[in-house]
């Protein structure tokens, strides 16, 4: 089985001039970096429209993608925007984070202008695209719409005409917001354009993209406003119970994450046909799926919807496998990573066995003394072939900050481990990383600020927070020649090197 390698570095975390990582000439730059690397993967994040904490796992749509991630540069070109409004629009920001209050405020204004100087009614492919994809558009449209009208609230705070979808209702929103409808559209068809000739400018180099996609879709999203059926909702279309995660030993009230739960009973019904929708999208999107929360398929954890942390919380039987033999059916064999960390019990580790996909293995879990039952398995000798290794993920700490922060045995472990007491603490992410691309892992998976050595300044996000996440970015100058020989030396040390 090929040895491969990839890093993770989210679109909004690449370099660009105007205050957010997109489909701009930087992400051009970043394809070839990599493959120059030798690398096979850049994995990304969920590529939806994000909401209240500006959480790309928490969308407004499944379907739909961040209109922040349209590049202003491919505007200019088309003639639709010119650069010295790009550039007056105040959108300028420090370099190594993103504002996004400033992005709402100044981003949305230009793409406005841009729609409408476009006359995108008249574009044979825009009318094409709107038809083909019809089937989620026209609800996600009119919803942004409403939700626009309605001061951004949340649907479920919509005037009861409109948020229970009263037929005569939606005939008078379709007309009354007719030009929102379409605004929102013309941004649909703009990302998916300028992602489609990113993704295949990667593919052309032999670069496959990882994409990412929650368990659970947001309650206030276009999702479950439009089809409350596939939900645990009562008559009124509130929930009944949300998702989240029990106490552990992290956190005394485990996670109250607030997404409504699936009516599995539903999905049952009728074939899983939205999971095959929703996955047939995914893959127009990505090479290779990771399904984050993996284990809420073989059982979720239901918590009271008026409850104010998680500690009332139960555990509910998912679908199983029974789930993956349709998607299987319908689609074919396609390439999914089971994101299984977390409480794994015995029965989830079989779902995993059972799909055939790979699962994941985070190394700094291996040193964690407050979980020696498990640590074990994140030890890079008991990984198997079929899986996917990672130094950490967007949810940890960097290496460096990681091991800065752990108590004096886990350091002392992770010596051991390594055999390595002498390499000075500035230097040591790169054993850490070599000790994840040696394994017998398939494939290995790197952020690109642990082959830089940050520290938790630069970490993505920390679970149960919020404020500070999301917003870290790489500069032009941190992606330097000499970082991506380094990469290619270690990618080719270990038998990882691309050769397509």
């Amino acid at each position: 089985m090929k040895r491969e390698s990839g890093i993770l570095l989210p679109i909004s975390s690449l370099p660009s001039p105007y205050g957010i990582g997109c489909f701009s000439r930087e992400a051009y730059e970043f394809v070839d970096q990599l493959k120059e690397a030798g690398q096979s993967y850049w994995q990304i994040l969920p590529l939806g429209p994000t909401s209240y904490g500006d959480s790309p796992y928490q969308s407004f749509s499944t379907f739909a993608g961040n209109p922040y991630f349209i590049s202003l540069e491919e505007l200019i070109e088309e003639g639709v925007l010119t650069k010295e409004e790009c550039d007056q629009a105040g959108l300028k920001s420090p370099d190594d984070s993103i504002d996004y209050a400033k992005l709402y405020e100044a981003r949305y204004p230009l793409l406005r202008l841009a729609y409408e100087r476009s006359d995108i009614s008249r574009n044979p492919d825009f009318n094409r695209f709107c038809e083909e994809n019809d089937w989620w558009l026209s609800d996600y449209a009119l919803f942004m719409a409403v939700k626009d009208r309605f001061g951004g609230r949340a649907w479920t705070e919509w005037a009861t005409d409109i948020r229970l979808r009263w037929s005569w209702a939606l005939d008078y929103y379709r007309r009354e917001q007719y030009f929102e409808i379409e605004f929102h559209k013309y941004l649909q068809f703009t990302f998916l354009k300028q992602w489609t000739r990113l993704k295949e400018y990667a593919n052309r180099k032999g670069i496959r993209i990882i994409g990412d996609i929650p368990i659970y879709v947001s309650m206030d999203s276009a999702d479950a406003w439009a089809n409350p059926s596939l939900f645990q909702l009562d008559e009124n279309n509130r929930p009944l119970a949300v998702a989240g995660c029990p106490p552990d030993g992290f956190s005394a009230t485990g996670q109250l994450w607030g997404n409504p739960l699936y009516n599995w009973d539903y999905h049952r019904a009728t074939g899983y046909q939205w999971w095959i929708s929703r996955l047939a999208h995914c893959y127009r999107l990505y090479d290779v799926v990771r399904i984050d929360h993996f284990r809420g398929f073989d059982e979720y954890f239901s918590i009271p919807a008026d409850a104010a942390d998680a500690t009332d919380g139960h555990w509910e039987k998912g679908p199983g496998i029974e789930l993956f033999h349709a998607v299987r059916q319908a689609l074919g064999e396609k390439a999914i990573i089971a994101e299984d960390l977390g409480y794994v019990t015995d029965s989830v580790r079989q779902l995993v066995r059972d799909s055939g996909y790979p699962g994941m293995k985070v190394l700094e879990f291996a040193f964690d003394s407050r979980d020696s039952g498990s640590a074990g398995d994140y030890l890079p000798h008991n990984y198997p072939e079929n899986s996917v290794v990672y130094t950490g993920t967007h949810d940890n700490e960097t290496i460096a900050g990681w091991y800065g922060s752990i108590q004096p045995d886990e350091r002392q472990m992770a010596r051991d481990y390594l055999c390595d007491h002498y390499t000075p603490v500035d230097k040591l992410h790169l054993s850490f990383i070599s000790l994840a691309m040696e394994s017998v892992a398939r494939m290995c998976v790197i952020p690109i600020q642990d082959y830089l050595g940050l520290g938790n300044a630069a970490r993505i996000n920390t679970p149960s927070t919020v404020g500070t996440n999301w917003k870290w970015r790489v500069t032009k100058d941190q992606l330097s020649p000499a970082l991506f020989k380094t990469i290619g030396q270690i990618t080719k040390r270990y038998g990882r090197w691309n050769w397509d």
